[in-house]
Parts: structure tokens; sequence; C-alpha cells
């Protein structure tokens, strides 16, 4: 079963739903998902940990998943995608996985561009569309004809 690492933004009841509709999708075609809000969390709650213990711990678990990973999907919704995401994101890059983006956000970035050249140059694909269920049906179109 391949593993996709699922990056976004997840501080708030809304993108935790999101986040937990998209792994929903990946999961019913097959995928196993690392979440990070349900699957990397136990890090940031565990034990009697310093601020900067528990920062270290979750980059080095959220690195390893990535690392396992055959694929990154990630959110990139909000003003600006998320900053954690964005690493995770070059991460992903950098070890040659291919990484995959969903954005219902009709906000531009910068210049009437829809996002930063730097991050657009990272994925293999990205399925925007203003409407939620849109953007995940052309996932799922896509992952049914070539998968992830």
């Amino acid at each position: 079963m391949k593993r996709i690492y699922l990056a976004g933004p997840m501080f708030c009841a809304a993108e935790k739903s999101y986040n937990e509709e998209l792994t929903k999708l990946l999961e019913n075609a097959g995928y196993s998902v690392f979440l990070p809000q349900r699957d990397g969390m136990e890090a940031a709650l565990s034990g009697d940990m310093s601020e900067s213990e528990r920062a270290a711990a979750i980059f080095a678990l959220d690195t390893e998943q990535v690392r396992k990973a055959d694929a990154v999907v990630m959110v990139l919704d909000g003003r600006s995608p998320d900053e954690g995401a964005c690493v995770e994101l070059g991460y992903a890059f950098a070890h040659g996985k291919p990484c995959y983006g969903v954005k219902t956000d009709v906000r531009a970035a910068e210049r009437g561009m829809d996002l930063n050249p730097m991050l657009t140059g990272c994925f293999k694909r990205i399925f925007s569309a203003e409407e939620k269920a849109d953007a995940f049906a052309a996932l799922s179109e896509y992952i049914d004809k070539f998968g992830l």
C-alpha cells in the first residue's frame, strides 16, 4: 500500500475537518495516509518536554514520515500556504517525492500569480477549484487514472 503524507494547516476546526475529508478520500482510494493532526501530535502532547524539545520531536517525526512516504499531498488554502507544510513540501521535493497540491482558495499570492513560483515548481500536479467538491473530484479522477 502506498503511503501519503498529508501536509497542510491544522490549527482550527475548519482546517482539521478539511484535512480529515481529504484523508478519507485518499484512504478510500487505497492509500495509507500520515495525517499529522491525527498521527503526529503525540510528540507535542507527551511527557514533560520543553518547548524546544517538543519542536525538535515534531520536526523529527514529521520529516521521518515524509521520508517514508511515497508521495506528498499538500493543502494550499489560506492567505498563504502553511509555513510548516511548505517546509514539508521542500523536504519531500528534495528527496525526490512526487508532490501534489489541492487548492480551493481563490486569493492570489503575488503579482497576479496564484501561488509563489517556488512552490508551484515542486508540484507534479495541483488540483485547483473554487469548490472543495470539484477539487476533490479532480484529485479522485487523477488517482483513478494514474495513481499518486
